[in-house]
């Protein structure tokens, strides 16, 4: 069991913004998984991967495919207070899923 977050680099977001944003999108997810999911994923070290995209495109797409599984997931939009402008789709959050399910989805991006 894992969850992927996916990041937008061509925002050219700074570390910390990243950070949090990936927090969203972790958290995001985790509210809408099974809850026998998320007793396995903790049980097994709450395994998380974070992989890049480089643009709002590669984001949506992933994003739509995601969206026809029974995978959780979780698209996060900034509220544009610091760095980025107000509705900027940063990342997506999915999982917890069976690592099988989830690499089939996003086995070619890059680690970020």
């Amino acid at each position: 069991m894992k969850q992927v977050i996916v990041v937008r680099t061509d925002l050219k977001m700074g570390k910390g913004k990243i950070a949090a944003q990936a927090c969203h999108a972790c958290l995001g997810c985790y509210k809408k998984a099974d809850k026998n999911d998320i007793r396995k994923w903790e049980l097994e070290g709450q395994k998380k991967v974070v992989l890049k995209v480089s643009s709002e495109r590669e984001l949506m797409e992933l994003y739509s495919i995601i969206k026809s599984t029974a995978l959780p997931c979780s698209l996060i939009t900034d509220a544009g207070h610091t760095q980025i402008e107000p509705s900027t789709r940063t990342c997506l959050g999915i999982g917890p899923g069976s690592d099988e399910e989830i690499d089939r989805l996003t086995g070619d991006l890059k680690l970020l």
